[in-house]
């Protein structure tokens, strides 16, 4: 069970903890998704103004979405997620004459 409190908002969509969650929508809160396969959180991007948000992908049927993070959040796992490409950059870190 994910309830709201501590998260900084009357909606919380995934787990603190481990940042997962349910597909349940098939678009933002209409909650008519019949997939219903666990989520994903595959990586992290900022919108304007700098608020993080998760990128989920069902591990179920593939679909993304975005969601904003919550107060809350585990900042470990936050962290682990926002460095992760730096870990597996998309070109050979070897050839790179930098």
């Amino acid at each position: 069970m994910v309830f709201s409190e501590g998260a900084g908002s009357a909606h919380r969509n995934h787990c603190p903890h481990c940042l997962h969650s349910i597909h349940l929508d098939d678009s933002p809160g209409d909650r008519s998704a019949d997939c219903g396969g666990l989520m994903e959180p595959v990586g992290i991007w900022v919108r304007k103004g700098g608020e993080w948000c998760l990128i989920h992908r069902c591990q179920t049927c593939g679909t993304f979405s975005s969601n904003r993070i919550a107060a809350d959040d585990n900042t470990f796992v936050l962290l682990h997620l926002a460095a992760r490409p730096l870990g597996s950059p998309p070109f050979p870190v070897d050839r790179w004459e930098g």
